[in-house]
């Protein structure tokens, strides 16, 4: 168990377009949910959607059968990993997040601030 199922930021029968509906509402620059992902990939289970300056961002989360462990984005030299997806919200709510936007190749960063609540 990822330690998600508990948590008030999963969305768990949520899909992408309610998710970023969701965060488009907000309107608040650290928005966050995790919502299942789409493909329903063992390897990448989860996605963590985050809502910066006005765009929508879907960062997979990944799972390394290895270590049994979780980690953001794709696979990286040195990346963070984690013991569970609680643990990866937990330490973005203390540590910027880096936002990649590949379209335009900008970073960006924010912290994960305001629990957004698919209703």
């Amino acid at each position: 168990d990822a330690g998600v199922h508990s948590k008030v930021w999963y969305a768990a029968t949520c899909d992408r377009k309610t998710a970023e509906d969701a965060l488009y509402r907000s309107n608040k620059d650290g928005s966050f949910l995790i919502r299942k992902s789409s493909g329903q990939d063992s390897r990448q289970p989860y996605t963590l959607v985050v809502f910066y300056n006005r765009r929508v961002y879907n960062i997979p989360i990944r799972f390394i059968e290895s270590t049994r462990q979780y980690a953001l984005g794709r696979e990286k030299n040195g990346e963070e990993r984690f013991d569970s997806v609680a643990e990866i919200v937990e330490n973005h709510q203390r540590t910027s997040l880096v936002l990649i936007d590949s379209q335009n190749n900008t970073k960006d960063s924010t912290k994960l601030k305001h629990i957004v609540r698919v209703s």
